[in-house]
């Protein structure tokens, strides 16, 4: 058996390559990698964009125009970290940037309705600390936060 990778696929009725253009901007490093357009198609125009392959981190996505059928919900999201504050608040910021939602615990939607989660990396050590006088007071502060203040975890 060759398996040869795994691809992220995120539907969006018609903003694809808007999205993955906005996912590209905010992420160091991402690019757009391919695009591919309709042809025949019963509802969208040909030459429109069906699917913009993009990367952000290394990792392959796939934004597909498919319609308006299917919409995100928070049983799926993405898990991003920042090391500073600096960085969880230009991730925080970007991402609900132009309509996102804020929500609890470092989790926010962006304007397409993709969820996500802003942490920053010291955060799992905080709540698993083996000492519940540090553990306690992390874990009873994230459940009160929008966006993450590291300096409120510790």
């Amino acid at each position: 058996m060759a398996i040869s990778g795994l691809t992220t696929c995120l539907w969006f009725d018609d903003q694809a390559e808007e999205a993955a253009n906005f996912y590209v901007n905010i992420f160091p490093g991402s690019k757009i990698t391919g695009m591919d357009y309709y042809q025949d198609h019963p509802i969208k125009p040909a030459g429109s964009v069906l699917t913009v392959q993009f990367e952000l981190f290394g990792h392959p996505f796939l934004a597909l125009n498919g319609g308006p059928q299917f919409s995100h919900s928070e049983a799926v999201s993405f898990q991003v970290t920042g090391e500073t504050q600096d960085e969880i608040d230009f991730l925080w910021n970007s991402l609900i940037a132009d309509g996102g939602q804020e929500s609890q615990c470092g989790w926010c939607k962006d304007k397409f309705g993709v969820s996500w989660q802003v942490i920053p990396t010291q955060l799992g050590e905080l709540l698993s600390n083996s000492d519940p006088n540090k553990s306690k007071p992390a874990w009873q502060a994230m459940m009160e936060m929008t966006k993450i203040i590291i300096a409120d975890l510790q």
